[in-house]
C-alpha cells in the first residue's frame, strides 16, 4: 500500500516522515521533473507499506511544478495522511476540504500541537472529527509526541480503503465552510509573545533584519572555516597521511613497480596535491581539502532551512534583487549556489520568467564560487592573510551586481513581485536534519569524486601525449600579456571545465606570485561553470541562451581578469 503525506509546505512534513520511517529513505526526481520527493517504508502489523513525504502543496489546482507533481502522485496513493499546522488551522483546511473531496481514505495530524498552547489557541479535536468523519491525530513530531496514535490510526484505516467522496464545493461555499468549522472548534486568547517569535518579528523587519541578516552570514562563513579547518588539521589530513596513503603505495607497488600506470597511480611527488596521482590527489582533493568546508557548508545551511530563517532572508533581498532583474526568491538559488552550484542552478526553474531564469544563470556562474572552490580558494590564499581572500569575493560579487544591473538594462522584461510564506521559527529536528545533511554529502561525493578522478586522468594522458605543451604554447600571449599568468595554468583552466575547486587546487604547485593566485582564482571562478552546473543551466536556458551566457561568462573572466593584472 502507498500512504501518502500531504500538506502545505513548512507544516512539518517531513519531521514526521522521518519519524515513520527511520534511517533508510530514497530522494529521487519525480518522473519528467527535477522535483524531487521522499519515499522510505514502515511495517504496520507485520506489513510493510511505502510512504511518500510529496511536495507541500496549498491546493489541488495547481500554481507551479511542485504542486503539479503533488497532484500527480495523489493517483497513485491509497492513504492519506493530511499533516496540518495546527496553528494555522483556517489555512491549512483549504487544502483537507479538497483532500475529502477526492474520497481518498484520510488521517489528519494536527502537528504542531505544542504551539498551539503558547499561541492561546484551543482546538476542540472531537469537534474537528465530527466534522470531517476522519481520525484527528494531534501531533509534536520533534518530541514524538502523537506518532504512536498515528500509526495506530494509520493500521486502523488500512483495513478499510473504501473511498467515500464528500461534494465539490466551490471557492466561496468552501471558505464558508471553513469558516463555520473554524468558529466551532477553535478559541483564541490572550498571550505574550515567546522570545521566538520576538526574533521572527526582528529578522523580518528591515530595520534590524537587514544588520541581523549580515550578522548570520557572518558567523556562519566563520563557523564553516572554523569547523572545516579543524576537520582537515585534526582528523581527515593525519588519517589519511598515517592510514590510506601507506596501504595504497603498498597496494600499488605490488602490482605496478614502476612506469607509467604506476605514476598515474601515485603521482610523481610524495605531496598528495602536487603529486597528480589518480590515489593521491584525486581522493586527497575531494575528500580531504574540500569535503570538511561542505560538510559544513551544509550543516548550517541545513539548519537555518529548518528553523525558517531563509524565507525572511528571501523577503528582505527583495527589493536588492530587483534591482538585478530578479525577485527575492532567487536569493535562495544563490544561497544553495555557495553550496553547490548544481542545486542553485536547478533551484531556477521557480523562477516565473525565462528572463529571470536566465540572469539567475549567468550571475550564478560569474559571481557564486561553490562551496568546493572557496574551500581551494581559502587554502591556497589563506596563509596570505584573510584581507586577500575577502579582496576576491569581494570582486567576484560586486561585478556580479554590475553584470546584474548590466542584464536588467539590456534585456526586454521586469521581474514578478515576490510571493512567499513566511513559516514561524521552529528550533530543527536534529534526525532530520543529519539525515538531510548525510543525502547532501552523499550527492556531493557521488559526483565530485569521479570528476575529479576524471580530471586527473585526463592531465596525466595530456601529459604523456605532449599536447598539453602544444595547448600551454598556444595560449601563452593570451595568459601572458592579458591575465598576467604563465603557461602552466592552461592545465588548470581545462579542468575547470569539469570543476572548478580542482581547476583551482591545481594552482597549488605551480609558484605563482600572491598577484597571479589573485588573478588565476578569480578568473577561474567567472570564467566558466563546471562541467554538471553547465548542463543543469542547459538545459534550464536551452541551448541559445546557454551559449549567449557562456560567452557573457568568458568575456567577465577576461575584462577582470586584465583589470586585475593592470590594477595589481
Amino acid at each position: 500500500m502507498k500512504i501518502l503525506l500531504m500538506g502545505n509546505p513548512n507544516v512539518g512534513k517531513s519531521v514526521i516522515f522521518s519519524r515513520l520511517t527511520g534511517a533508510h529513505v530514497i530522494s529521487s526526481n519525480y518522473p519528467g521533473t527535477t522535483v524531487t520527493f521522499t519515499k522510505g517504508n514502515i511495517w504496520i502489523d507485520e506489513e510493510r507499506h511505502e510512504i511518500i513525504d510529496v511536495p507541500g502543496t496549498y491546493t489541488l489546482k495547481p500554481t507551479s511544478k511542485a504542486e503539479k507533481v503533488a497532484v500527480e502522485m495523489l493517483k497513485e496513493g491509497d492513504l492519506i495522511i493530511n499533516v496540518i499546522d495546527a496553528t494555522n488551522l483556517e489555512r491549512s483546511l483549504y487544502l483537507t476540504t479538497q483532500l475529502m473531496e477526492t474520497g481518498f481514505p484520510i488521517i489528519i495530524a494536527l502537528n504542531m500541537w505544542d504551539d498551539v498552547k503558547h499561541k492561546g489557541i484551543k482546538i476542540e479535536v472531537e469537534k474537528l472529527k465530527e466534522f470531517f468523519k476522519c481520525p484527528v491525530i494531534p501531533t509534536v513530531a520533534v518530541t514524538s509526541q502523537g506518532i504512536k496514535d498515528l500509526v495506530s490510526a494509520t493500521a486502523l484505516c488500512l483495513k478499510d480503503l473504501s473511498k467515500s467522496p464528500t461534494p465539490e464545493l466551490s471557492d466561496e461555499e468552501r471558505w464558508a465552510h471553513i469558516g463555520q468549522i473554524i468558529r466551532n472548534v477553535q478559541q483564541i486568547s490572550h498571550r505574550h509573545h515567546t522570545a521566538l517569535e520576538r526574533l521572527c518579528d526582528i529578522t523580518i523587519k528591515p530595520l534590524t533584519g537587514i544588520p541581523f541578516a549580515f550578522i548570520v552570514i557572518g558567523l556562519s562563513f566563520i563557523f564553516i572555516r572554523f569547523l572545516g579547518e579543524g576537520l582537515i588539521n585534526y582528523i581527515l589530513h593525519p588519517a589519511f597521511e598515517r592510514y590510506y596513503v601507506p596501504f595504497i603505495v603498498r597496494l600499488v607497488n605490488l602490482g605496478f613497480p614502476s612506469g607509467i600506470i604506476h605514476n598515474i597511480l601515485l603521482g610523481e611527488s610524495a605531496n598528495f596535491v602536487e603529486s597528480m596521482g589518480l590515489l593521491t590527489t584525486g581522493i586527497y582533493v575531494p575528500v580531504v581539502m574540500v569535503l570538511p568546508y561542505v560538510f559544513s557548508f551544509y550543516l548550517i545551511l541545513s539548519f537555518l532551512e529548518d528553523l525558517g530563517y531563509l524565507p525572511r532572508f528571501a523577503v528582505l533581498m527583495d527589493t536588492i534583487m530587483h534591482r538585478i532583474g530578479l525577485h527575492g526568491f532567487a536569493v535562495i538559488s544563490i544561497i544553495l549556489g555557495l553550496g553547490c552550484n548544481v542545486p542553485g542552478a536547478l533551484s531556477t526553474r521557480i523562477l516565473e520568467t525565462r528572463r529571470e531564469k536566465f540572469i539567475a544563470g549567468t550571475l550564478l556562474g560569474v559571481s557564486v564560487p561553490c562551496m568546493a572552490q572557496t574551500a581551494m580558494i581559502i587554502s591556497l590564499i589563506g596563509p596570505y592573510g584573510n584581507r586577500y581572500i575577502f579582496l576576491i569575493y569581494a570582486i567576484i560579487f560586486a561585478w556580479g551586481i554590475f553584470m546584474g544591473l548590466l542584464l536588467d538594462r539590456i534585456l526586454k522584461g521586469g521581474s514578478p513581485e515576490i510571493f512567499i510564506e513566511i513559516p514561524s521559527y521552529h528550533i530543527p529536528h536534529m534526525a532530520t536534519l543529519f539525515k538531510k545533511l548525510w543525502m547532501r554529502i552523499k550527492g556531493f561525493l557521488d559526483e565530485a569524486v569521479p570528476l575529479v578522478l576524471l580530471g586527473v586522468l585526463i592531465i596525466n594522458i595530456l601529459h604523456f601525449i605532449g599536447l598539453l605543451d602544444v595547448i600551454s604554447r598556444l595560449a601563452t600571449p593570451a595568459l601572458r600579456h592579458i591575465l598576467g599568468l604563465p603557461k602552466d595554468v592552461v592545465s588548470a583552466m581545462i579542468i575547470g571545465f569539469l570543476r572548478k575547486d580542482v581547476a583551482i587546487g591545481l594552482l597549488k604547485p605551480l609558484d605563482l606570485s600572491l598577484k597571479q593566485l589573485i588573478i588565476a582564482c578569480t578568473v577561474l571562478t567567472i570564467y566558466f561553470p563546471c562541467l554538471a552546473t553547465f548542463f543543469v543551466l542547459l538545459k534550464e536556458l536551452g541551448l541559445k541562451d546557454m551559449v549567449k551566457s557562456a560567452c557573457l561568462m568568458i568575456a567577465s573572466a577576461l575584462i577582470v581578469g586584465f583589470m586585475l593584472n593592470l590594477a595589481l
